[in-house]
């Protein structure tokens, strides 16, 4: 039965929620919708009274790609939309802060990007899943992605045959650097002489930087470097990276003007130095991060770069084994970058060390905001929040934060 109902709000993952409540992919608050429910869904929304806010999606596989939820939306909506999500976040817990102007990166952007791919009975398919589904779509004309990136999709296929079956799913994480794409490929056949000998060709051809398979480096042509601050890094296959450079450059600038004025900086979930390289150009710099790997990295650019201070390097376990306060109390700032279940423990040892400054970083403003309040009923004053949009069109949401002590004023 065909029923007309009016969306209220945009739900976290973009789905739009009329009262029950009753949920539709692709609407917009003030939209009448028609169609039939299905539980708490309706699955075909027929938008009967459009938003202002609506537009024209700009990618031509928006209608079957799962990659994006909010094309449908003008960016001046999705702009408010992502802030609330914050500004709600806080509130639930009771707090509130000045938010900046959110910063969003550009259309075809996105600098890394893990695709999925299947070998079919005839030809090929690589591209992104479907909503809620694993039907892959092809993206030939993708709007997210750097162009380094679809321009290479035709040549990428070409794994598919190589190491899929018509049974599996293979993932390729692609990352476009300096020196061109580096691709690792997931989910693959077991490698034998023969198929390395076909698979370091096909990286020739293609002219990749690097070609790894399950994080195991197959062939390198070229060190695939990427640039933090003066520092040239080559990451491990698959190591983490903010996605887009203008992202990138949006949480630099916040995380610089929150650590101020500081000396010693203790760099938490450093990855391969994001922050902790472009940091050491003003102040000495100690990395702490779970993966041996993208510390080496890391402290391998610091030497290569002149200038710098120092920068020591620290494997931990931050969430079994947080640093604790007298690990902390000597610094005059800490940047911290979780993972989406946020770092709680060592979040209240930040609390009970009073760390002068705390320029933290967050891809899940739930957790960002749990943790926020433990700062604040220590007594820190949540002085700004910057939101930054780097997954364009996405429901996912990052931000910066500067919390400084009672006794630091922030600067204005």
């Amino acid at each position: 039965m065909t029923e007309t109902v009016t969306i209220t709000r945009l739900g976290l993952h973009g789905d739009g929620i009329a009262p029950g409540p009753i949920y539709a992919a692709r609407t917009l608050p003030g939209e009448e919708i028609r169609g039939e429910i299905d539980g708490d869904r309706i699955s075909a929304p027929k938008i009967a009274t459009p938003s202002a806010d609506r537009v024209k999606a700009p990618c031509a596989h928006y209608a079957r790609c799962g990659g994006c939820a909010v094309q449908h939306a003008s960016d001046p909506f999705v702009a408010s939309w992502k802030t609330q999500i914050v500004v709600e976040a806080l509130a639930a817990h009771g707090l509130s802060a000045p938010m900046r102007s959110i910063q969003t990166s550009p259309p075809r952007s996105r600098r890394r990007a893990t695709l999925s791919g299947r070998r079919l009975k005839k030809g090929t398919l690589l591209g992104f899943h479907t909503r809620g589904s694993d039907t892959i779509v092809d993206i030939p004309a993708c709007e997210v992605l750097d162009p380094a990136i679809t321009a290479a999709l035709p040549g990428l296929a070409a794994f598919l045959p190589e190491l899929g079956s018509r049974k599996g799913e293979l993932a390729l994480a692609v990352t476009v650097s300096e020196a061109g794409l580096d691709v690792d490929v997931r989910g693959g056949k077991a490698l034998d002489e023969a198929l390395r000998l076909r698979l370091t060709a096909l990286a020739q051809r293609l002219d990749l930087a690097r070609l790894s398979l399950e994080g195991d480096v197959l062939v390198t042509l070229r060190p695939p470097v990427q640039r933090f601050g003066p520092s040239v890094v080559t990451p491990p296959p698959g190591a983490f990276l903010q996605a887009t450079r203008e992202g990138e450059a949006a949480l630099l600038a916040a995380v610089t003007e929150a650590v101020g004025p500081a000396k010693q900086v203790i760099d938490l979930f450093a990855g391969c130095g994001t922050f902790a390289l472009p940091l050491a150009q003003r102040a000495e710099v100690l990395a702490v991060e779970g993966d041996d790997e993208m510390l080496a990295t890391l402290d391998a650019a610091w030497r290569k770069t002149p200038g710098l201070s120092r920068v020591q390097v620290a494997t931990r376990d931050l969430f079994r084994r947080p640093l604790l306060p007298d690990e902390l109390a000597k610094t005059d700032a800490v940047v911290i970058d979780p993972p989406r279940a946020g770092a709680e423990a060592q979040t209240r040892c930040l609390a009970e060390a009073r760390v002068p400054r705390i320029a933290a970083v967050s891809c899940n403003p739930v957790t960002f905001a749990r943790d926020a309040k433990m700062l604040c009923d220590a007594g820190y004053r949540l002085a700004w929040v910057q939101v930054v949009d780097q997954f364009r069109w996405s429901p996912h949401v990052e931000l910066a934060a500067a919390f400084t002590a009672p006794h630091i004023e922030p600067e204005s």
